[in-house]
């Protein structure tokens, strides 16, 4: 499944769950996001491509969220030690020069 080109998230908070994986916090500000798309972190260290494993919205896991969500997102290919607060989560098109704020 591929992710919304348009998505982006400002990750506000870090949480490493024993046996689950590490969960991401934060407000979406554009595009959606939905379990199973793939994702580019960016951030201190090199970007690089994450899947999003599972969705949560106040506690209740949910299959999709959209722009102004405050949402927790679950990954099992990270761990605490690889993203940071202010980190970013962006759609894999705008890894390949696509943004508009680059134009």
């Amino acid at each position: 499944m591929s992710s919304n080109p348009l998505f982006q998230m400002t990750i506000e908070d870090v949480f490493s769950i024993r046996g689950r994986g590490t969960v991401v916090t934060g407000t979406i500000e554009r595009g959606s996001v939905r379990v199973g798309d793939v994702l580019e972190l960016r951030g201190t260290y090199d970007a690089r491509e994450v899947v999003v494993s599972a969705v949560e919205r106040f506690r209740k896991k949910v299959e999709q969220a959209s722009a102004g969500d405050f949402v927790g997102i679950l990954f099992k290919d990270i761990t605490g030690e690889d993203v940071f607060r202010g980190d970013e989560l962006v759609g894999i098109m705008w890894s390949l020069g696509e943004s508009p704020f680059t134009r």
